[in-house]
């Protein structure tokens, strides 16, 4: 995915987004980091269509994402947004169903694709055993799973998470980012999602894309973009990037 120089606003005297220039690795897990207020979610909603950007252009298997249709967009691209809401008696199993909608048709008569698509993204994300439970009598992580199912179930290269670790405790936030390297490493998905942990973002990340005030300020792999000097330059605090046993991890200093 080429993203050319895209720039967004609200309106036309404030940008919220100005000039970024990258491309999505595919096959990779790709991890926008940034202080608060950096356009982290915006970005991820350009690039699901929430938004268009108002200049440069956003580019997916040599089309531009505006020429998709609806349908044709869903089967490329999923996205888990930060903010969900269900029904209480919506099940597990039929809120993963929404996601076979892509690819149902008013003619089709033969329901095993979708089936199986169903089973296979409950499996994927253990909720095999809970698919007749009511989503809102569920864990917060497990209510994260169910969100991510349906999007397995959509069956796109490409799944794009809005801070899929927001309300969790530490516990169901490692679980959901084992899930998402899961799936990344076994399915190979090319997954792009916004995390505010930074030690959690370079553990589960290929590349890293680091936006501050609507611009990009750099991106590469883990190793290459994290050090001290460039924590200083994002966050405006002190702190250490230590090395133990391979593994990059970051200890916060003060401000």
């Amino acid at each position: 995915m080429l993203i050319k120089d895209i720039s967004f606003s609200y309106t036309k005297k404030e940008k919220q987004l100005q000039n970024i220039q990258t491309e999505i690795p595919l096959g990779k897990i790709t991890t926008i980091i940034g202080p608060n207020g950096s356009g982290k979610s915006t970005f991820i909603q350009l690039i699901a269509r929430l938004y268009f950007s108002t200049e440069g252009e956003i580019v997916l298997d040599g089309k531009r994402l505006e020429a998709y249709s609806a349908r044709e967009f869903a089967k490329s691209l999923a996205v888990v947004h930060q903010h969900n809401i269900v029904p209480d008696d919506m099940t597990v199993e039929k809120l993963v169903r929404y996601g076979r909608i892509p690819h149902q048709h008013f003619l089709k008569k033969d329901r095993k694709d979708d089936e199986r698509a169903v089973e296979w993204a409950l499996e994927k994300t253990q909720l095999l055993k809970k698919k007749y439970r009511a989503v809102s009598q569920l864990s917060g992580g497990e209510r994260q799973r169910v969100w991510i199912a349906m999007a397995l179930a959509q069956q796109t290269p490409i799944l794009l998470l809005d801070e899929p670790t927001t309300y969790l405790d530490m516990y169901h936030q490692l679980e959901i980012l084992d899930l998402v390297k899961r799936l990344n490493r076994e399915e190979g998905m090319t997954i792009v999602m916004v995390l505010h942990d930074l030690n959690q973002a370079i553990r589960y990340s290929d590349h890293l894309l680091v936006l501050k005030d609507g611009q990009k300020l750099l991106e590469g792999s883990p190793e290459d973009v994290i050090n001290e000097a460039v924590i200083h330059k994002i966050y405006g605090i002190r702190a250490k990037v230590k090395v133990e046993d391979n593994d990059l991890y970051v200890v916060p200093l003060g401000i």
